[in-house]
């Protein structure tokens, strides 16, 4: 998952996550799946997501909107800076629940949703839902996986709050840390919509390191 606070202690919460966040994590909840089911279009157009993991900065890692390319290289249709993991000392482990970065592997692409409502403190606005997946450790789950911002779910911006982190406010480069999903600027996550409903929306997701 993906939303951050700097302030609150949120263990009761961070349980019942796999994956958001930021600095003293506070977890995007998933209330249901997202909307918009990611079929038919993507198969016939062939895109699919690719996440590549930056091991020095994963804050400043990089996602792209990639059309296959039968016998030749694959086309990058968008590329986009983004984020995973919580910056602390189990950001980069990906068996880490609500701490690390994702399992590398390939993912079922889920839904897509233009207003998702996660509740108190879950994802909300623009999202695309992956499945859940089993870390290296072979028994550990990672769940409630999304692509997704921070803002509301119709996909405006929360108001500042002096002094301390909005979940629901881009603010600056520390909201791309997350508890494990992978984050985008707004503007990113609309691009990344607009260019997903011109070309086709990705049924996979590729993570990489």
């Amino acid at each position: 998952m993906g939303i951050r606070h700097r302030i609150a202690p949120l263990a009761a919460v961070l349980a019942l996550t796999g994956g958001l966040a930021a600095t003293a994590a506070a977890p995007a909840l998933a209330a249901q799946p997202a909307s918009g089911q990611t079929t038919g279009a993507a198969a016939a157009d062939g895109t699919y997501l690719y996440f590549d993991k930056n091991q020095s900065n994963p804050g400043n890692s990089r996602l792209y909107l990639m059309k296959s390319v039968p016998n030749a290289k694959d086309t990058v249709l968008a590329k986009y800076r983004a984020g995973a993991g919580d910056g602390g000392p189990n950001g980069k482990d990906e068996c880490a629940s609500s701490q690390g970065w994702l399992p590398n592997g390939t993912y079922q692409v889920l839904a897509h949703d233009a207003h998702y409502n996660g509740g108190d403190l879950g994802v909300n606005g623009k999202v695309i839902h992956v499945e859940d997946k089993v870390c290296e450790n072979g028994r550990t789950t990672r769940a409630e996986l999304f692509v997704h911002s921070e803002m509301w779910p119709e996909g405006s911006q929360a108001s500042p709050r002096p002094g301390q982190d909005n979940p629901y406010r881009w603010e600056g480069s520390d909201d791309y840390r997350s508890l494990g999903c992978i984050k985008l600027k707004p503007a990113d996550i609309d691009n990344l919509f607009t260019k997903a409903g011109r070309y086709g929306w990705p049924e996979k997701l590729k993570v990489v390191n």
